[in-house]
């Protein structure tokens, strides 16, 4: 979890950025985005003044609010090749798993697909609410073991097999080795 982890910190100032852009672009006030999302009008407002520590879960009620993509508030202009090392890279936490995803590449106009690169450790399962209408999330374990999938029919996979499950509705990721790795890819339709 981020709060284990001190030398992990969120892109808070990115973050609060595009949230504010997001905010101002869908024409939102501040308390209808709160309460869309199902939070306190002042946890937004420390979010967008860059303060907190958001949670995996926070930032996805946001971006479901918002109705946008999740990388829309961790994308950076990135140069035509790039490499991003392990261990870098813009990433959050989950707030009741040992779980955290940095995204790779964010879709570019005219692509709904997003890409991240997991680490995440036994313990409690991550579950995930519903994304936005058609989001299909595809899952390549490259170490360790975990249970991945649809809340009521999550499955075992090891390092390269691969998942793909609807995440418009209700669906988990549980780590069940230490040191278990995967990439992760969110495909909006």
């Amino acid at each position: 979890m981020p709060d284990a982890d001190p030398a992990f910190k969120a892109p808070l100032d990115l973050i609060a950025a595009s949230l504010r852009a997001e905010r101002a672009r869908a024409g939102l006030s501040l308390t209808e985005v709160a309460r869309r999302a199902g939070l306190a009008k002042s946890t937004l407002s420390h979010l967008e003044s860059g303060a907190g520590n958001p949670s995996l879960e926070t930032l996805w009620a946001l971006c479901v609010a918002l109705e946008i993509p999740f990388s829309r508030l961790l994308a950076t202009p990135r140069p035509q090749v790039q490499v991003i090392r392990a261990g870098e890279g813009p990433a959050v936490g989950a707030a009741q798993s040992d779980y955290r995803a940095t995204l790779l590449s964010a879709s570019p106009p005219g692509v709904r697909r997003d890409v991240y690169s997991i680490a995440a450790e036994p313990g409690p399962q991550r579950s995930s609410a519903p994304h936005l209408p058609g989001v299909v999330e595809h899952v390549v374990i490259s170490a360790g073991r975990a249970r991945v999938g649809t809340a009521d029919e999550p499955v075992e996979v090891r390092p390269g097999d691969y998942v793909c499950y609807p995440a418009d509705i209700p669906h988990v990721f549980q780590a069940l080795e230490p040191g278990t790795r995967a990439v992760l890819v969110s495909e909006h339709r």
